[in-house]
């Protein structure tokens, strides 16, 4: 199943860069989400998969700064699982 984000969502994808997802492909509960993503840097479009996706900062929601080895420190750091 694709989901087309309206608004896309300012996200992170890990050795990528920053970007803004602009949809969501589903193949069941079987594989991980994957992550239609157009980098800032060079306008590139790539499907991540969820592991390597991190959400970008935001004061109004509470979400701050907090490094990790596999995100750049300007990116929340959200738990890889499974």
């Amino acid at each position: 199943m694709f989901t087309q984000l309206n608004p896309p969502i300012p996200v992170y994808i890990v050795g990528k860069g920053s970007g803004s997802a602009i949809g969501v492909i589903d193949y069941s509960q079987e594989h991980n989400l994957v992550w239609v993503t157009a980098l800032d840097d060079g306008g590139e479009i790539w499907c991540a998969p969820n592991p390597t996706v991190r959400l970008t900062k935001n004061w109004t929601m509470g979400r701050s700064i907090k490094p990790c080895s596999s995100a750049t420190p300007d990116f929340v750091d959200m738990p890889v699982t499974g």
